[in-house]
């Protein structure tokens, strides 16, 4: 890749004074929502620079769900980015809902005509960062103290430490994605933003197994004792989760407990879950955040900067893509003279993340125990009320297309 001193001007002017390094885009974050809309402004001929306050190493080493909407798959596919994706990819034609040991298929081909792909993100970040590499894109690793400067004038500016040495770099616009954690929401003056969050009294604990998966769609399982959910990550790896409270200790789960928790609450007549070792364990808290504004000023925000879902869903991944390939978009007509895209970017990027939210909120609050209420009635009535959801989502027809036509995706787009 190139320096982050290889810009868009030369170092300096014909009269050899020094020039400040520019670029058009400033990307502040190097996972999937960074290094996509890179690409996607990349292939319109928008110079952009992506910084990243990690290692390429540590960048590559984050692991993270994945299953992709048909939208997500599409997006790639018509960028010529799915190459990995052909070859990796677990193609799924629904899910499985699980409750009171009977499992139930939700069959997303035949009721709304689309599928879902298994593809984990950190083999879709090691593509997009590879093909930066190959096409010589300004992707600067290690870059600290990163800050936005002006982002309400007409030439901001992203200040950062590199080496040790000071560095800034002029843009048009910056782009936040950084995450939950990063510095450009941050930068947002409180009276300028407002956060929404619910945090979930449960949690994921999630491992990678050794083992080839014992079921062809994914199965999301509602059990007394709390949910479980079955995935795969390729037809030698599986990948399941157990509902855990948000405290809990990995280091009180061994592994003959997590396969004893997992047999117990996916276990059906006639089926067996076959076990392996276990290769990564962690325990995620659940919670859901959105912002009141993805914009300020020259500054947009994109995927966990902006929001955050509980991953029952399967939704974070694609929501960022979503964020950026409308972002791109708007863009590109900026630089045609049409305004309005980036104008109601934020408007459009949050009309469709509320939609999201509710269905993931929905999907998380129908299959985990809640076991947090303290009046054992009520939790019994609550756990009844549930699988009584489930009976009708299953046995009705709108309600299934409902449901896939919402995990398979809304459209990217208005």
């Amino acid at each position: 890749m190139r320096s982050h001193r290889s810009l868009d001007h030369p170092a300096r002017n014909a009269k050899g004074a020094t020039l400040r390094p520019s670029t058009s885009v400033a990307i502040i974050g190097a996972g999937p929502a960074g290094l996509m809309l890179g690409h996607l402004l990349a292939q319109a001929g928008v110079p952009f620079t992506i910084l990243e306050a990690q290692t390429r190493e540590h960048v590559l080493g984050r692991i993270r769900a994945g299953v992709l909407e048909q939208g997500s798959v599409d997006l790639l596919a018509e960028h010529g980015l799915d190459a990995d994706l052909r070859a990796r990819g677990l193609t799924h034609r629904g899910i499985h809902l699980q409750f009171e040991r009977e499992r139930h298929h939700v069959d997303f081909v035949d009721l709304v005509g689309r599928t879902v792909t298994v593809y984990g993100q950190q083999a879709l970040v090691a593509h997009l960062l590879a093909e930066h590499e190959r096409l010589g894109s300004n992707v600067v690793f290690e870059a600290h103290d990163v800050q936005p400067v002006g982002v309400t004038g007409s030439r901001p500016t992203v200040v950062f430490t590199k080496d040790g040495a000071p560095e800034q770099l002029e843009c048009d616009f910056v782009v936040g994605t950084d995450g939950y954690h990063g510095v450009c929401r941050r930068s947002i003056p409180a009276d300028g933003i407002v956060g929404y969050e619910r945090a979930y009294p449960f949690g994921w604990l999630g491992i990678l197994a050794d083992v080839p998966p014992s079921t062809d769609d994914l199965v999301y399982a509602l059990h007394r004792d709390g949910f479980a959910m079955h995935s795969m990550r390729s037809p030698e790896v599986s990948r399941l989760y157990v509902q855990v409270a948000p405290g809990e200790s990995i280091d009180d789960w061994s592994d003959a407990r997590i396969w004893d928790a997992l047999q117990t609450r996916l276990g059906v007549d006639g089926w067996t879950l076959e076990e392996g070792r276990i290769t990564e364990k962690s325990i995620t808290p659940m919670r859901s955040f959105v912002v009141s504004t993805m914009q300020h000023g020259r500054m947009f925000l994109a995927g966990d900067a902006g929001h955050i879902v509980p991953p029952t869903g399967a939704k974070g991944l694609n929501s960022a893509l979503a964020d950026v390939a409308l972002l791109a978009r708007a863009i590109l007509e900026h630089r045609g003279g049409d305004h309005t895209g980036l104008e109601r970017y934020s408007a459009r990027a949050l009309a469709r993340q509320w939609k999201v939210q509710h269905f993931s909120q929905w999907m998380t609050e129908m299959l985990h125990v809640h076991q947090e209420v303290p009046d054992a009635s009520a939790r019994a009535f609550r756990y009844r009320s549930q699988v009584g959801q489930l009976e009708y989502v299953t046995g009705s027809q709108a309600a299934r297309q409902s449901l896939a036509e919402q995990y398979a995706g809304l459209p990217f787009t208005p």
